[in-house]
């Protein structure tokens, strides 16, 4: 394994310095993470990239990958409406470039806050907490990249689509893949269910618990012992996604010629939000709030220090793991390829509730690669 080299302990000291100075709470979480919830979470592409570990009674679990899944169970299993954990470790992703270490030392502050908390306020903490950290690393070739999930899903609810299209789209916001394949088959007749699809199409009428037992059934009559670590809930969902896909209505072409030029936008922010409003045209309106928000937030990132001139907002920025739902971000260097941000985050409400707790609840986040802040490091 390709591990990471160490930074000057001053160098760390410094970039470390902004998260303590948040106020939060010192947590650690275990290296092994069960392997299944992250393939949920992050979606099969990301397997390739995990280190799996047959641990102890046969269950599959991966090294950490990440700290925010590891974290915010923990404040979840802590019982806390609210909470702020700052946290500093070694993560591990697999890498086909011989370049890219695949230990590498992570340093990142989790916000959990009550569904009465102000989101655009936490995100601006959350984003001028990412951009001081790097900065303090001595780069002075960074800009601040922000996006939001939560715009897109704005955006396509305004465009009157099927539900089962619309929610595809959605689940689709930090997946270029998916979206391209949606885009690219604008036009295309609805296909009739397959053969091979007959058991998808029997479980999308039962509830999830329901579907998740058939399945196990099926398992235990045929003999099979599933692999992979997923359970049966995840892949009943898989089936029934695929099936909804085969036969829901695709984007007309104007449509996805409007969700195409969406996509598209790069720019710094206010040319950015006037750019997605006139592609909206008539139904800009219902963007509205989201995008008064954000007038919000650069004002809050502006008294915080942020400079405007190197802050841009692209509208398909996402990350690896699909949890994020509103807010994303990214630090880059100019030194480094844009695959290698120096810092990334965003929002993640809907987390909680996909980890079995409670709806409502408010979190964002963010972390600092060190190695790739410190103007000695990665180049």
């Amino acid at each position: 394994m390709r591990a990471e080299p160490n930074l000057p302990a001053d160098a760390l000291a410094a970039i470390r310095a902004p998260f303590l100075a948040a106020g939060a709470e010192a947590v650690d979480v275990p290296i092994l993470q069960p392997l299944g919830l992250i393939l949920e979470l992050a979606g099969e592409t990301m397997r390739a990239r995990l280190f799996v570990v047959q641990a102890e009674g046969g269950q599959e679990t991966c090294l950490r990958p990440d700290f925010t899944v590891a974290v915010a169970r923990q404040h979840l299993e802590s019982g806390k409406p609210a909470g702020r954990y700052f946290y500093e470790g070694k993560a591990f992703r697999a890498s086909p470039d011989a370049d890219r270490p695949e230990e590498f030392r992570q340093v990142g502050l989790e916000r959990f806050d009550d569904a009465g908390a102000s989101a655009v306020e936490a995100d601006a903490q959350i984003a001028s907490l990412a951009w001081s950290a790097a900065q303090a690393g001595g780069r002075s070739d960074l800009s601040l990249w922000l996006g939001d999930i939560a715009l897109f899903a704005a955006f396509i609810d305004a465009q009157g689509l099927a539900p089962a299209l619309a929610d595809r789209l959605k689940r689709g916001a930090a997946r270029p893949r998916l979206l391209a394949s949606e885009l690219a088959r604008a036009g295309a007749e609805p296909q009739a269910p397959a053969e091979s699809g007959k058991l998808a199409e029997l479980l999308s009428g039962l509830s999830e618990a329901e579907a998740a037992t058939v399945l196990e059934e099926v398992w235990t009559l045929a003999g099979i012992e599933p692999v992979g670590g997923r359970g049966p809930a995840a892949i009943a969902q898989r089936l029934i996604r695929r099936s909804q896909a085969a036969s829901a209505p695709a984007l007309t072409v104007e449509q996805a010629d409007s969700i195409a030029r969406f996509l598209a936008v790069d720019d710094a922010p206010q040319v950015a939000f006037a750019a997605i409003r006139a592609i909206a045209g008539a139904k800009a309106p219902a963007l509205d709030g989201a995008l008064n928000d954000w007038t919000q937030r650069l004002d809050l990132l502006a008294q915080a220090g942020v400079p405007v001139e190197r802050t841009r907002f692209a509208t398909a920025l996402g990350h690896a793991f699909d949890y994020y739902d509103g807010l994303t971000l990214e630090v880059r260097s100019d030194a480094l390829d844009h695959n290698r941000a120096v810092a990334v985050g965003g929002r993640y409400d809907g987390l909680a509730g996909r980890l079995g707790g409670g709806a409502g609840s408010r979190a964002v986040g963010c972390m600092v690669r060190p190695w790739r802040a410190w103007a000695g490091g990665e180049s």
